[in-house]
């Protein structure tokens, strides 16, 4: 079996914070910060370019972190 898919450069397959071009000390934005979370380090424009995204995810995560500290803080008086 012959094939002719061939990587051109080996950081093609790996992990994208560990390619040169994205890893020159940038800040990144929070849709690239989810993407890379959600993909396993793969993929840093999975959720494309709207910075809404985001910041859905980012205050999604303060919100349950805020209701899981307010839940036994409320709760425990009940009992």
């Amino acid at each position: 079996m012959r094939t002719d898919f061939d990587f051109p450069r080996a950081e093609l397959v790996g992990s994208v914070v560990f390619r040169p071009d994205f890893n020159s000390n940038l800040v990144i934005t929070a849709n690239q910060a989810w993407s890379l979370f959600f993909t396993s380090g793969k993929e840093d424009k999975l959720l494309g370019f709207n910075a809404e995204a985001g910041r859905f995810f980012t205050r999604l995560l303060v919100a349950f972190v805020v209701a899981g500290a307010l839940w036994p803080l409320v709760f425990s008086n009940l009992a």
